[in-house]
């Protein structure tokens, strides 16, 4: 197989580690729902270019929403506003 010469790879940056960046909290349920696929499984930080402190810190996140179940009430209806984790209780 040939690789192009001209051919660059642009490195990932991660999405968290600016300082306007959001806090990950496991409340925040729109900022979570990126990170967690159709089926509930977390997306590897590969493909989201996270980088693996903040993974860690995003994964605890998750697994905290989906123990207090804001996220799977959201995975299960398909559709999550800011009001469902209110409205989930």
């Amino acid at each position: 197989m040939l690789m192009n010469k001209n051919f660059f790879r642009r490195r990932k940056s991660c999405p968290f580690s600016s300082p306007s960046s959001p806090n990950i909290n496991y409340k925040d349920i729109k900022l979570l729902q990126r990170y967690i696929s159709e089926r509930g499984k977390i997306i590897p930080s590969r493909i989201t270019a996270v980088s693996s402190s903040k993974q860690r810190e995003l994964s605890i996140a998750i697994k905290r929403g989906k123990g207090a179940s804001p996220i799977t009430l959201c995975i299960e209806i398909g559709f999550c506003n800011e009001n469902s984790f209110i409205r989930a209780y």
